[in-house]
């Protein structure tokens, strides 16, 4: 049997189970309601399909920490962007309206490049420039090369015209021979 501290009566753990927004943060309430409610460990284990020490360890973080501590506490435990902010978005939206500097097309790492220089950082990763250019939409479209001996366009028409016609493939020949894989045998019947 689990002690269960009263931060919260047992109507309100279920309310907030009910209507959380989030499922982690929805099954960790009903975790510690079931608990509050007097079932064990290993029942609340089952009926949400944890390991019954996952369980326990909720209702440590509950007893210690209050309510705050139950949810998914991944969405919490990180930064906010610190290369790629809302501002350096906004300038690579208007610098990418021309060319880089070094010539060329805008590609990764010369946007990261042009982000570690604004930020006046030694270096940005290649990677967190195809990431700025991907979040504001951007997309490197170039015409396929042309071979150096393509054809003309009269060329490409006559073959249009000349090749038009559909090939004729020879019927396909079935194989009705003798068997070669053993003795002759005879199907007649005696």
């Amino acid at each position: 049997m689990a002690t269960i501290a009263g931060h919260m009566s047992i109507a309100e753990l279920e309310e907030r189970f009910r209507s959380a927004a989030e499922p982690v943060e929805g099954r960790h309430f009903q975790a510690i309601w079931l608990l509050a409610k007097g079932r064990t460990f290993v029942e609340a284990a089952e009926v949400l399909a944890f390991a019954p020490r996952w369980v326990e360890e909720l209702a440590q973080r509950y007893n210690a920490f209050g309510p705050e501590a139950l949810g998914d506490g991944r969405r919490r435990n990180g930064r906010g962007a610190t290369l790629l902010t809302a501002e350096v978005l906004a300038g690579l939206r208007e610098r990418v309206k021309t060319a880089p500097d070094e010539g060329g097309l805008w590609s990764g790492p010369k946007v990261a490049r042009w982000v570690a220089k604004r930020l006046e950082l030694e270096k940005v990763h290649p990677q967190r420039g195809w990431d700025a250019l991907k979040k504001i939409g951007w997309s490197i479209q170039t015409p396929r090369p042309r071979h150096p001996h393509a054809a003309t366009p009269e060329e490409q028409e006559a073959f249009k015209k000349n090749s038009s016609r559909s090939w004729q493939r020879p019927p396909r020949r079935t194989r009705n021979g003798r068997s070669k894989s053993g003795r002759a045998t005879s199907t007649a019947s005696a």
